[in-house]
């Protein structure tokens, strides 16, 4: 079933920013140049400096600027710009994302595609346009986030459009009657998340719901792997992000794999990825172990964290992890 006249759907764009090197200035600009017409910009300030909501007001105008009074979280930021949007589509983008000009235009081709469709992913690159940064995001054997094509030099390799697991969060499109239908109470995104993994627990909740992931190579998308949160000579556009991470950020990182794990997956699946996920566990442990032992203690309020996850789910999403 096709979405009736779609290329007149308003389109609502979240961003959320820290103000770190001014990125959101360039995504602004990339937003400004977009074919599509019907766009809703609103951007969560979280840099708490006046002068850039001034510069982001006088530059772009049009845009819908709501200051933080406090550091709120990532995912709490996106719940508040998302009940403010107005759109039937939902962009939400990383700060540190610059659009192609016909990014939504052709990413709202997807939805056309079928209305169990949820969520689609663009093709991501780095800057510079050489190498991938995500092609869609998947569910790892060990149960993490991975993205498809992930560093691998563009090669033409990823051209072809078809169903994929979900988006990477830096750049995941939206259908909003999905939002609505996986959310928990007031929370679309998990607040108990902070920062990291929500786009796996999403997609993951979206599609234990029967919804589906799509991608499309046309709708193109450049990502600076790291702006958002690592320090510029640390890590940015770098693998193995934990290694730039600060202690409550890698605590983040490691804390919502298993709340993603106790709120959507199913026992046998869980119990056919048994060794691969051991092997995992095993590796994460030595590294905090040997490179972060000052987080072990706050470790300790990982088991309530956990069972608060098994709390979220409903009695159905309970009696389908048993199936």
């Amino acid at each position: 079933m096709r979405d009736p006249d779609i290329s007149n759907s308003l389109v609502s764009i979240i961003i959320v920013t820290a103000g770190m090197k001014d990125y959101i200035l360039s995504c602004l600009d990339s937003l400004r140049k977009q074919s599509h017409p019907l766009l809703e910009v609103i951007v969560i300030d979280n840099s708490l400096r006046p002068e850039l909501k001034s510069r982001i007001s006088r530059e772009f105008p049009s845009v819908k600027i709501c200051p933080g009074i406090r550091k709120i979280s990532y995912c709490e930021s996106l719940n508040q710009g998302v009940g403010l949007s107005k759109g039937e589509y939902i962009l939400c983008l990383n700060d540190d994302v610059i659009l192609n000009k016909d990014f939504v235009q052709n990413g709202l081709r997807g939805f056309d595609l079928n209305s169990k469709i949820g969520i689609v992913s663009g093709k991501v690159l780095r800057f510079g346009g050489k190498l991938i940064d995500s092609t869609g995001l998947f569910l790892s054997p060990w149960l993490t986030a991975g993205e498809r094509g992930y560093g691998k030099l563009d090669r033409g390799q990823f051209e072809e459009a078809g169903y994929v697991f979900g988006a990477t969060g830096a750049v995941a499109f939206y259908r909003r009657s999905m939002l609505e239908d996986i959310k928990t109470g007031q929370d679309y995104f998990d607040s108990d998340f902070g920062i990291f993994y929500e786009d796996l627990d999403i997609t993951w909740r979206a599609n234990n719901n029967g919804w589906k992931g799509y991608y499309l190579p046309l709708a193109i998308a450049y990502h600076l792997r790291g702006g958002t949160v690592r320090i510029e000579k640390n890590g940015l556009d770098k693998r193995c992000a934990r290694f730039y991470l600060n202690d409550e950020l890698y605590f983040n990182l490691v804390k919502n794999r298993y709340l993603a794990i106790a709120k959507n997956e199913k026992l046998i699946d869980f119990l056919l990825r048994l060794p691969w996920i051991i092997i995992y566990e095993i590796a994460t442990w030595f590294l905090i172990i040997f490179s972060r032992p000052k987080l072990l203690s706050k470790f300790l309020t990982l088991p309530s964290l956990v069972v608060s996850a098994f709390e979220k789910k409903s009695r159905k999403g309970i009696s389908k992890l048993l199936c």
